[in-house]
């Protein structure tokens, strides 16, 4: 009886121990409600980086646009008047320009991006004959024409992830329902690739 009490406050002890929680340790059922919710979450932050990297690439071929604009309205020979149609016109683009939620359309991509190939034609004709006289408007030009080449690559890495996203969804939509309400009505994402 006397080692019996002399083990029990060891043993109070190890059992305490053994009941605490810790953050480190916790083990998440990986079929369960959270753990799908956890993965959808990590899918759709990749969606939303490769989506803003490529919103951030557009947003600086239109301020490169606007910079050689104002750079050709200053040197001698530039039709001024057309530089600022063309301004306009490039200031205009973003009220064109799609979201993740209205790229469903493609008609909405077509004429996002034919607008801009029409301005951008226009502004490398405009900017052709001052392209030797100035480093500015060739580097600004040269900037213009990287961002655009970029575009494709862009949006094929951004259809990787909204992919993987949209796979996820249909094979956990079950358990994301018993994540609750938020979870319940989750739609696919819409691609840039058009779907057959």
């Amino acid at each position: 009886m006397r080692k019996l009490l002399f083990y029990f406050p060891l043993l109070v002890l190890l059992a305490a121990a053994s009941c605490r929680k810790t953050g480190d340790n916790v083990v998440v059922d990986p079929t369960s409600p959270a753990a799908a919710q956890a993965q959808l979450a990590v899918l759709r932050d990749t969606v939303n980086v490769r989506w803003q990297r490529m919103i951030d690439s557009d947003n600086q071929k239109l301020v490169a646009t606007t910079a050689v604009l104002q750079t050709l309205k200053q040197l001698p020979g530039t039709d001024k008047t057309q530089a600022d149609q063309l301004r306009a016109a490039n200031d205009q683009l973003l009220g064109l320009r799609y979201d993740q939620k209205t790229m469903a359309e493609s008609a909405k991509i077509d004429a996002y991006d034919n607008a801009q190939t029409q301005v951008l034609n226009a502004v490398y004709d405009l900017a052709r004959p001052q392209l030797e006289r100035s480093q500015d408007v060739q580097a600004l030009t040269e900037t213009i024409k990287e961002a655009d080449s970029q575009v494709i690559g862009f949006r094929v890495r951004y259809d990787q992830a909204a992919k993987k996203y949209n796979q996820y969804l249909q094979l956990h939509g079950a358990t994301l329902k018993k994540a609750g309400r938020k979870y319940s009505n989750l739609q696919p994402l819409p691609l840039f690739e058009l779907q057959p």
